[in-house]
């Protein structure tokens, strides 16, 4: 997960650069799923959630995605990113 605050005036061209990113990590071996969400309470608050088959996998998408991810590195919060399942639970 990459969170990233994003002035208003920016919303619209990030959720594009957002979706260039996600079709990069698409084309990833090891690529499950992704979204790119952004908060209901703060909309200047948004996330880039991807689900691989390990945190290598990730990783390594990361290097292949830099250049397309570059622009938006300065709307970054500068967190941690990658994180393993503790529990899991699916819906019904």
């Amino acid at each position: 997960m990459i969170r990233y605050t994003v002035p208003e005036s920016q919303s619209q061209d990030f959720a594009k650069q957002g979706q260039t990113i996600l079709d990069t990590f698409a084309g990833q071996p090891g690529f499950l799923r992704g979204r790119l969400a952004r908060s209901v309470d703060e909309p200047n608050l948004w996330a880039l959630v991807t689900e691989w088959e390990g945190a290598g996998f990730y990783r390594r998408a990361l290097s292949a995605a830099r250049v397309v991810m570059y622009p938006l590195m300065i709307l970054m919060v500068n967190e941690p990113s990658a994180y393993e399942d503790v529990h899991a639970q699916d819906g019904t």
